[in-house]
């Protein structure tokens, strides 16, 4: 299924996506750790950057800050999947998940175009995925399926 976004999310005053600027271990740790997720060593990190089809970060222009993140990996035929999903904890958490989250499933639709989406997300994303259209498994049951 092909996402088609309903409306251009904006984020606040001072805050940008950016996709190219790889963010440090020492940042992407603090996001994660912040979000309930599990931290990597610099070097686990920094490969799986690199091994990444592409990501996509929100920081902050004022702080210089990391406040969101996602990564990519792919097989450009049936896969796609979201990695270390995370947005700083606060008022913006939600837009945060919701801008990163359009504009990683925007880039999948554009350039891997029928791919299975699938995501490696903390709960406080949950509500971001469900209106961007995920279905989520309440039991933890992870099933895949290609309709021939």
């Amino acid at each position: 299924m092909q996402y088609f976004s309903t409306k251009k999310l904006i984020l606040p005053e001072g805050y940008f996506i950016n996709s190219s600027q790889v963010p440090t271990a020492k940042d992407l740790n603090r996001l994660l750790v912040n979000c309930g997720c599990e931290s990597f060593s610099m070097q686990k990190i920094s490969l799986a950057i690199k091994n990444s089809n592409f990501f996509f970060a929100i920081q902050s222009k004022f702080k210089n800050k990391l406040c969101a993140f996602v990564r990519v990996t792919s097989d450009r035929g049936l896969n796609a999947n979201l990695w270390n999903l995370s947005a700083e904890k606060g008022n913006n958490q939600n837009l945060f998940y919701s801008v990163i989250l359009q504009a990683t499933l925007e880039k999948i639709n554009r350039e891997m175009p029928g791919c299975s989406i699938s995501v490696q997300a903390p709960a406080s994303s949950f509500k971001s995925l469900e209106e961007s259209g995920f279905i989520l498994d309440p039991n933890g049951i992870r099933v895949m399926g290609y309709k021939l």
